[in-house]
């Protein structure tokens, strides 16, 4: 059982004077209202049938979309400074679709959490596709769209949500949607993610905001051994998962061997996806463990991973897994926050987790509340490292739709009966909230 944060003995360690602390959601995993909309790359993924585990949709989710003001009541009672929720992009190119994310975002700020929006969480408006390269400039607009409306009211924005994954899952392996199964040719999806991000950098800044960041997923990639093969398959994973997005961001370049494949004047756009941001955002859930290929499709972690991938994820022995079967290794966000800072030192801003979280059932939920009593104290080791963090975003809020998982997944700090849409908090909400309480406690002295 995690530590009690009111147990004078065993306290959360106290994180550096204006760190913010919030919580995270996306649109198309809450909102419901689907035909309210215009459609999106989820909804005609989810309508084919065996896309989902369950054969679920979020036509209705958490009907977010009409109860947001009792989600933004469970936020105030958290105490969190602050919420990240994403914007959909179809909702926004609606009739009224944007005067929810108004009334939203007047209720943050009516209760005292600062509204974090995300531009981009993988519900793509089904008519656009990531493959051409004028998606990138229509993302740019829809985002000097929502700027123009929201700018006077939100101040830190976040581009995009895991670019990786949305090019690995929804356009290598096709196990989200949109379903491509492209393998390597998906790297143009990796590179036009990229250019919308930096176009939405210019637009935000000319909108007058100053404080943007980006959230990416990343995680220490261990090799399975140290025979050559394994090592050489590990560091060509990390490429994909680590370095294929914060290369170009902070450094200005392609990994080697990458900027050849992508289309386009690659010198030109390296230019434009460099546009500074003000800090880097991190989503963290667990290191991979890589080795070379097997030969065989292998399963892992509810996805499929072809033959000829170059590589294969195992399983990490010892250590305890969620229900979603991912493991729990709370020190890799130590090993990756200090990694990346001696990768990429002052070209590295400062650092927001954006998401850390972990799936369980139950409302006595004491394996959540010790999964993120250890992340936090391993975050913390971070900062006492040099590492410059800023921030930390729990995810989620709400048990959700969880993309191909459908609803058999709940990574909530809020129990939903989706048949009835009644909230209930469970443990962890409570523990949560008295780490807040206790870390303001002792920011007061």
């Amino acid at each position: 059982m995690a530590n009690d944060p009111r147990d004078a003995a065993h306290p959360i360690p106290q994180f550096p004077a204006g760190f913010l602390w919030g919580v995270s959601t996306s649109a198309h995993q809450i909102e419901g209202a689907v035909n309210e909309r215009e459609p999106s790359v989820w909804d005609v993924f989810t309508a084919e049938p065996g896309r989902v585990k369950d054969g679920s949709t979020a036509e209705v989710a958490c009907d977010h979309y009409h109860r947001y003001p009792e989600d933004v009541a469970l936020l105030s009672g958290l105490g969190v400074d602050a919420y990240r929720f994403s914007i959909s992009w179809p909702r926004v190119n609606s009739p009224g679709g944007l005067d929810f994310y108004d009334r939203l975002v007047d209720e943050l700020c009516a209760a005292g959490v600062r509204p974090v929006p995300t531009l981009f969480h993988w519900d793509l408006p089904a008519r656009l596709d990531w493959l051409e390269r004028d998606t990138a400039s229509r993302f740019a607009e829809y985002v000097s769209t929502v700027a123009e409306r929201l700018g006077d009211r939100v101040k830190k924005w976040i581009t995009l949500n895991e670019p990786a994954e949305h090019t690995l899952l929804g356009h290598a392996l096709g196990t989200h949607a949109p379903g491509k199964q492209l393998l390597f040719d998906a790297l143009p999806v990796a590179h036009h993610q990229l250019l919308a991000h930096g176009l939405a950098v210019r637009a935000l800044r000319a909108a007058g905001a100053n404080d943007i960041g980006i959230a990416n997923s990343h995680g220490p990639t261990w090799p399975a051994s140290r025979e050559p093969a394994d090592v050489e398959a590990a560091d060509f994973y990390d490429v994909l998962l680590n370095r294929l997005f914060a290369d170009p961001l902070l450094l200005g370049e392609y990994p080697a061997g990458i900027g050849e494949l992508m289309p386009g004047d690659v010198e030109s756009d390296l230019k434009v996806i460099t546009e500074p941001i003000d800090w880097y955002g991190v989503n963290y859930y667990a290191p991979t463990k890589v080795g070379a290929p097997q030969g065989a499709e292998i399963e892992f972690g509810g996805i499929t991973m072809p033959a000829e991938l170059p590589f294969s994820v195992q399983q990490i022995d010892g250590v305890p897994v969620t229900d979603f079967g991912w493991p729990v290794v709370p020190e890799g966000l130590t090993e990756l926050l200090t990694t990346f800072h001696g990768r990429y030192g002052d070209r590295l801003p400062p650092v927001v987790i954006t998401e850390n979280g972990c799936s369980y059932e139950g409302l006595d939920d004491q394996q959540r509340i010790a999964y993120l009593d250890g992340h936090l104290r391993a975050l913390h080791r971070a900062v006492e490292a040099g590492v410059d963090v800023r921030g930390y975003f729990a995810w989620s809020l709400l048990d959700n739709f969880e993309w191909a998982e459908g609803y058999e997944r709940r990574f909530g700090l809020v129990h939903v009966d989706y048949a009835t849409q009644e909230r209930t908090p469970k443990a962890s909400y409570a523990w949560l909230r008295d780490v807040l309480a206790a870390q303001r406690s002792q920011a007061r002295g």
